[in-house]
């Protein structure tokens, strides 16, 4: 199925959702990634393996991490090719002085947002989705 590529399109039919739990990033050098840790993003680069996880898994297998996230998925499935969402969905967040960091699905784009603020993007978000009349 492919993916919707129009902006307009895209921006209004966003929906983002805010998911429970709070994320971290962390890394783990030489690729050994714990078994007992199920990350929602992983992320291979020369100086080790990045991982977005549950806070609490990130915890209960000792891995440091410092940001605190929360994840925020946008429900439009959208094409991969698809021009200015991340730009949009950024420029909107970083008026308000909050971080975004994008990972794209093959569905769907997920942002991870200060934890503290997630509600805050969300509403954002939606503002940014809403019909201009």
């Amino acid at each position: 199925m492919t993916g919707e590529s129009d902006l307009t399109k895209l921006l209004a039919t966003m929906r983002p959702q805010l998911n429970q739990g709070v994320y971290v990033f962390t890394t783990v050098p030489g690729g050994a990634v714990p078994s007992d840790v199920a990350p929602v993003v992983t992320v291979v680069e020369p100086e080790g393996v990045t991982l977005v996880l549950t806070r609490t898994d990130a915890d209960a297998a000792g891995l440091g991490y410092d940001y605190l996230a929360g994840w925020i998925t946008l429900r439009v499935h959208s094409a991969l090719e698809a021009v200015g969402l991340t730009a949009a969905v950024s420029v909107a967040l970083a008026e308000a002085g909050i971080s975004c960091n994008v990972v794209a699905g093959f569905h769907h784009d997920h942002l991870f947002v200060p934890h503290d603020r997630a509600a805050e993007a969300v509403a954002i978000l939606e503002h940014l989705a809403a019909p201009r009349n």
